[in-house]
């Protein structure tokens, strides 16, 4: 196997043996062969689009098949052997629909006419031939940029996924990722033109995000600003770790009455603030912190625990009796809950003891999505022109468990005290619980939700820009981010897209970028590593 497409990959350079996330090299099989069968797919589809052949069955399959294959979702061989098939009899039926329109299903080579074994062992045999090294080119630039769209249509199909559970699609998006896949599969553009298929990667990710937003924002309402309690109460109970709204609502809903507290984790925490989720009288609390601590936390939880996306790694084996996955999620060995009934889940939540007594620990406040932080957006102009708000910084991403992440919190709380925090996705929780005060009614922290919610982050900036007639760089805005998995190469190349300039990024670079593919990125974007707390901010502020 080989496989670096996470922050954390061994020894900064790629995976061979296995997994640092726990995946094994048959499964990293499994994917890379998934991965080239939906090339395959993509190709006819793209063919398709010329003729007006277009099949939404088809698309939506793309991005749920290739969602699959993020960090941290889908472990279970099984299910993988069902997706490669699903993947090439979805080829060859839209082969004959493009064909019958008159268009050119002449594809004899690759991805496009290959066919998938009928056993596990002999799919995992094909899948070890088509990893990532094997992809046409020996230019290794365009190599290292057909990798970063890959990565980057991996954090796109999660976004467009969750946003198509919730109603909201665009063409433009399944478009992007049948075009990205198709194009990795040949050996027609130059490094001009993978340059620029990069920064349309950017454009397809942010318009999923908005897509995303629209759908949560508008079943559930824009997040108001919410105080949200980290210890927790007597009573049976069930934990939600994820990013999933649609499976957080339907638990909700199916455990009204019940006598069973729903607790968040991780990403969850931020969907106290929607309104339509936060009328729900036993949705309680946050259980957990870091990602780092999430074996002794969930070690301690005494509830059932639910598992919606990709937010951590697999749990302890200890306690996975009352662990269940649903959404993409899949564990060898996990139940999984594919339709949205919950009952297996509750049933166990009522079979174990609960929390024996109350224990009230500290509050935060989530909400500040871009509503309510333009509803007072006067007050934050004002402060700028008074002097009273100095600098705004966007700290935010993935956290992890490799060493260096300590350099976000330690960064945060040498910010000066006439500076603002905007803060969203889990990389907050290395900080979130801090009371850093508030500017002339302001709070100097505000969590503007998960990673998807970056799209609002772009709003505000954007809002802000307009009110003061400059340029979004113009602002006195910095970004200090996070990266550990493909929704966070997506938000980053969706931030280069819009032509964001000066991003920090950490806790090291991507190991799929080549040194000639950097030195571009800092050469347009003025991109660079993190350094220090102290030399970073002594950089931006002076």
């Amino acid at each position: 196997m080989f496989c670096y497409q996470c922050e954390q990959t061994a020894k900064g350079t790629g995976c061979t043996i296995q997994g640092v996330c726990g995946k094994k090299p048959e499964v990293a099989a499994l994917q890379d062969l998934l991965l080239y069968t939906l090339m395959g797919l993509s190709r006819v589809a793209v063919e398709g689009r010329k003729v007006g052949v277009i099949d939404r069955d088809i698309d939506v399959f793309t991005v749920k098949a290739a969602f699959s294959t993020l960090t941290n979702v889908d472990f279970d061989p099984d299910r993988f052997q069902e997706l490669i098939h699903h993947a090439a009899e979805n080829r060859d039926q839209l082969k004959e629909k493009v064909k019958a329109a008159g268009g050119n299903v002449d594809l004899p080579d690759g991805p496009a006419a290959y066919n998938p074994q009928d056993t596990l062992e002999e799919l995992i045999r094909q899948g070890e031939k088509v990893g990532v090294k094997s992809y046409p080119g020996d230019n290794p630039d365009i190599l290292s940029l057909k990798h970063t769209v890959l990565y980057g249509i991996k954090g796109v199909s999660a976004y467009a996924d969750h946003a198509q559970i919730l109603g909201q699609e665009d063409d433009e998006v399944y478009s992007f990722v049948h075009e990205g896949l198709s194009e990795i599969q040949k050996d027609g553009l130059n490094l001009d033109e993978w340059v620029a298929l990069t920064l349309k990667c950017g454009g397809a990710a942010l318009k999923a995000m908005e897509l995303l937003d629209a759908g949560n924002t508008g079943i559930y309402g824009h997040p108001v600003p919410t105080r949200v309690p980290l210890g927790h109460r007597k009573g049976k109970a069930i934990l939600v770790s994820g990013h999933d709204l649609k499976d957080l609502e339907e638990l909700l809903k199916q455990t009204q009455g019940k006598g069973i507290d729903v607790y968040t984790h991780g990403e969850m925490l931020s969907t106290h603030g929607y309104p339509k989720l936060k009328q729900h009288e036993h949705f309680y609390g946050q259980f957990g912190t870091a990602w780092q601590k999430q074996t002794k936390e969930f070690g301690d939880f005494p509830g059932a625990i639910l598992m919606t996306t990709n937010c951590i790694q697999r749990p302890s084996d200890k306690y996975s009796e009352n662990l269940f996955t649903s959404g993409m999620v899949g564990w060898p060995g996990i139940p999984h809950i594919s339709d949205l009934n919950f009952q297996p889940v509750i049933e166990r939540a009522l079979a174990l003891p609960g929390f024996p007594e109350d224990e009230k620990g500290r509050e935060v406040t989530v909400g500040f999505a871009r509503n309510s932080v333009l509803s007072v957006a006067d007050k934050v102009i004002e402060g700028v022109k008074s002097g009273a708000i100095r600098h705004f910084f966007l700290v935010a991403g993935c956290d992890g468990a490799k060493p260096g992440r300590n350099y976000y919190t330690e960064f945060v709380e040498k910010v000066p005290k006439d500076c603002v925090i905007l803060t969203l996705a889990c990389g907050k929780y290395r900080f979130f619980d801090k009371d850093l005060g508030d500017i002339g009614g302001i709070p100097r922290l505000l969590d503007a939700g998960q990673c998807n919610d970056a799209y609002s982050a772009v709003q505000i900036a954007i809002a802000l820009a307009k009110a003061f007639d400059v340029d979004v760089n113009q602002l006195p805005l910095s970004m200090v981010l996070s990266w550990y998995e493909q929704k966070a190469v997506a938000i980053l190349l969706s931030l280069l897209h819009l032509g964001i300039k000066g991003i920090r990024l950490g806790p090291s670079l991507p190991a799929f970028l080549t040194p000639n593919v950097l030195d571009t990125l800092v050469k347009t974007f003025d991109i660079k590593p993190i350094s220090t707390p102290d030399e970073d901010l002594k950089a931006i502020l002076g």
